[in-house]
Formats: C-alpha cells, sequence, structure tokens
C-alpha cells in the first residue's frame, strides 16, 4: 500500500516538472488574447515587427523563454499573466509576460536631451513624446548575453540606426552606459484596452553630438531640450494635449534631473543591483 502511494506520488511530480518544462516558454505555447484580425488595420511595417521574438523574464531579470513582441504587448496577456494547467487543481501563474527592454537617453555635448515623438504608425503608444529611443532586445544569441549588459547595449545601438540613422560609426556599444534597470506597467496610450507594456528596463545613457536621419515610420518628430526646458514641457503637457510615455515620466519624476546633473560622473549613479519597482 505504501509502496503503491509512493509510486503514484513520484508520477505525480515527475508530471507537474513535465507540464512546467513543456510550458516555460515558447511563443506558439501562448495565448494569443485576441484574434489576430487586431492587426488588420495597422501600418504594415509595424506589424511585421510585431513578429520580433522579445526576452521573456522573471522579476529577477532571468531568462525564462521568448515571445513575440504582440504577445508580449497584449494588455489581456500581461493583466492575466500566463495560467498554464497541469492537473485540474494545479494552476503556474508566469509574470504576465514580463520581458527585457532597454530606454536610451542622448545628450548633446551641450547637455540638452533629445526626445522623439512616436510615429503615429506605431501600434503601441503612438504619438507619445518620450526618451530618445525605447525599444527590446531580441531573442538572439548577440542580444541574449548578459555580461554588463552587453546584449542590451547591442539592442540601443541597432535601434538607434533603425529609428534616428545614428550609424554605429557615430555610437559604439562602449558609449552606452548603463545606470540601473525598472520595472513597470502601463496600458496603451490613447487608450485602447488592447496593448500595453509589462518590461524591466534598462537605462542606459549616453552624451555625443550625432547625425540623425529619421526613420518616419518610428519618429515623427524630435527636439533637443534643456532640463527647464524638459520640465515646462512636461508641465504644460496635459493642458497642451502632449502625449508623455508613461515610462519616460516615472523615470523623470524619479531619477532623470539627478543623473542628468551628473553627466560627467555617472559611475556614481550606477546600480546593477537593483530593479527599481515603479508605478
Amino acid at each position: 500500500m505504501r509502496v503503491n502511494f509512493l509510486n503514484r506520488f513520484v508520477l505525480f511530480k515527475t508530471s507537474i516538472q513535465q507540464a512546467i518544462r513543456r510550458n516555460v516558454m515558447t511563443t506558439s505555447q501562448i495565448p494569443l488574447g485576441v484574434s489576430d484580425r487586431i492587426l488588420d488595420n495597422c501600418d504594415v511595417t509595424q506589424v511585421q515587427l510585431m513578429k520580433e521574438e522579445c526576452i521573456l523574464i522573471d522579476e529577477n531579470d532571468k531568462q525564462i523563454g521568448s515571445a513575440s513582441k504582440k504577445h508580449c504587448h497584449l494588455l489581456k496577456n500581461i493583466n492575466e499573466g500566463l495560467l498554464h494547467r497541469a492537473f485540474s487543481v494545479f494552476l503556474f501563474n508566469l509574470p504576465g509576460l514580463l520581458h527585457r527592454a532597454f530606454s536610451v537617453f542622448l545628450f548633446n555635448q551641450e547637455g540638452q536631451l533629445l526626445l522623439q515623438q512616436r510615429s503615429d504608425a506605431k501600434i503601441t503608444f503612438p504619438d507619445n513624446f518620450t526618451n530618445t529611443c525605447c525599444s527590446h532586445p531580441l531573442n538572439t544569441d548577440p542580444e541574449l548575453e548578459e555580461g554588463n549588459a552587453i546584449g542590451v547595449r547591442r539592442a540601443a545601438q541597432r535601434k538607434l540606426k533603425h529609428e534616428l540613422g545614428i550609424s554605429p560609426e557615430q555610437v559604439s556599444v562602449d558609449d552606452f552606459k548603463y545606470l540601473t534597470r525598472i520595472q513597470y506597467k502601463a496600458g496603451n496610450q490613447p487608450e485602447d484596452g488592447i496593448w500595453g507594456e509589462s518590461e524591466i528596463d534598462y537605462i542606459l545613457f549616453i552624451q555625443k553630438d550625432v547625425d540623425l536621419n529619421i526613420n518616419t515610420n518610428e519618429v515623427k518628430s524630435y527636439r533637443y531640450l534643456s532640463q527647464d526646458q524638459l520640465r515646462d514641457f512636461l508641465a504644460t503637457s496635459d493642458s497642451e494635449g502632449r502625449l508623455i510615455t508613461p515610462w519616460f515620466r516615472l523615470i523623470t519624476d524619479r531619477f532623470l534631473y539627478k543623473w542628468w546633473s551628473k553627466l560627467g560622473d555617472l559611475e556614481t549613479e550606477m546600480d546593477h543591483k537593483t530593479i527599481y519597482k515603479l508605478s
């Protein structure tokens, strides 16, 4: 009787472990949450970009798999998480498609910050003003490499070229200063009940004069602002009808001006151990 019970328990435990391994984590196993037709009226180029594979992580920024950009940004998946059933009484809750991201803050030699306004073609946060460049490292070997955030910095270099036409010859991966990480969650703006963000975001600073060649499918406008100009820009954004990305507001409210004042001594501000949870 005891042997039979132990055998059943071992089989039960093994089945659970196999179920967890099966369910963590590939795009084909992640529920869409909404129909593929949700993208029917979206910009063709931006729809193609939604097929890129982002890096899925846990709340300690440890990689647990990958999923398409579309899956990662569906608000239903973000809010509900991924619930995988292994037998009727066990439910495994994965962390809401949390994925790895980065935010670049590029300053010219005069100390002004380069802002961009995201294009109207963007599926998430269209027409929003934000920091220089915000995107995701992809599930590729070069961008998965984690030592000194080298994969993230490679991704940042790639996206500066893609969005703003800043060539790798102008900005090397070594030019980026990795400060810290934040975690946040937000719904789309303008609100649509469909898309959102749930990220651990690497903060990258760089100070350099660069030449721009704007990709208008990505960027609607851009401008350089001083600290005082940015404070006024954000303070009047609601009254003047300007949309500001939630991550940019969170970073600005908590950290930006302190870091900005120490552009020549950023090593003292680096914190690679903490993941700041902002809301």
